[in-house]
């Protein structure tokens, strides 16, 4: 495994996250392919021993379960505290951002983990209901209170990211150290806006999936697993622009096999090449999991990515809305 400094905060992560909305109990109104707690706890553990120091979840992955799944099993596996960086969000609760609800989530973060303080902790959304002084500062205070040491942003436009940037300089407030966006080579259109900002500030970028949802890990659209077949959030996110991802897809496949490595492998080098700290992948199974991580040992040409980015058309903004 490779390691690297999380923006500039000192934190050292692997090159490469273990996802959380892979576990949790399965929900109907939330997802029904996550993983039990025992089945959590073998991934966690294996994805330790790979290497892989760095878990991201959120307090309302399977209604908090998730949390309280990592939680359990750091605690099963007897892993001291400072071996692993566990970062969390908070936005889709009550109150969203304002300080009020920033202060109640945290605790709850906090206890569902088991520990007593979040090495990242980042808003899960932009909120249009709170004042962005209210919420930097929300969280400048959490810093402070050594509950955070590092805080970081989730899917928005870039004006909102630069905003609240501005908002804690101008205040002397922690600034984020982390971009935790939706890109992958079938969603690039943060690279107009947000991606150029975060490189003025010197953020890392931990994007979520980096795989689009597995659609790079496999020719074709869909596929048997239980993901494919009931997952409605991911139907949502890359049907409308089938026909031409399924040529990105192909192109995917074509340096798969030019390489002798796996689609998610050149998917997630390509990742790398584009400047991402440690992509977020979620996985279900062991294997998957496996092989996500060799990606990080693997470099491909400026003429690769050029060929997996030709085809690219602009896509619906995804993510960065406020009901999303």
């Amino acid at each position: 495994m490779k390691y690297t400094e999380l923006g500039k905060t000192g934190i050292q992560v692997s090159r490469i996250c273990v996802g959380g909305m892979s576990f949790g109990k399965a929900a109907e109104d939330f997802h029904l392919w996550t993983l039990d707690q025992e089945h959590t706890t073998a991934m966690i553990g294996h994805a330790l021993e790979l290497g892989v120091n760095f878990i991201d979840t959120a307090n309302t992955y399977s209604h908090g379960t998730s949390e309280e799944y990592i939680g359990n099993a750091l605690k099963e596996l007897g892993i001291g505290r400072d071996k692993v960086v566990l970062a969390s969000k908070v936005y889709f609760n009550e109150g969203k951002l304002s300080k009020e609800a920033i202060a109640r989530e945290i605790d709850g973060t906090l206890r569902r983990l088991g520990t007593d303080y979040l090495d990242l902790y980042q808003i899960h959304r932009f909120d249009y209901d709170t004042q962005v002084e209210e919420t930097m500062e929300a969280l400048d205070r959490l810093v402070k209170a050594g509950k955070v040491r590092a805080i970081g942003a989730s899917a928005m436009y870039g004006y909102q990211f630069h905003n609240m940037q501005i908002a804690a300089e101008k205040n002397g407030w922690t600034l984020f150290s982390t971009m935790q966006n939706h890109y992958n080579l079938l969603y690039r259109e943060d690279e107009r806006e947000l991606i150029p900002i975060c490189e003025q500030y010197h953020v890392a970028r931990i994007p979520y999936s980096p795989l689009a949802g597995g659609h790079l890990t496999h020719t074709g659209w869909t596929t048997e697993s239980k993901r494919s077949r009931t997952d409605k959030t991911l139907r949502l996110k890359y049907d409308q622009a089938m026909d031409n991802d399924l040529q990105i897809i192909g192109r995917v496949d074509d340096l798969a096999k030019k390489y002798g490595v796996s689609m998610s492998q050149i998917a997630l080098a390509w990742q790398y090449k584009k400047g991402v700290t440690a992509p977020i992948v979620g996985a279900t199974s062991v294997p998957h999991f496996d092989d996500a991580v060799k990606a990080v040992d693997l470099t491909i040409s400026d003429e690769d990515v050029s060929y997996l980015e030709e085809l690219y058309l602009r896509h619906k903004i995804v993510g960065a809305l406020p009901e999303e």
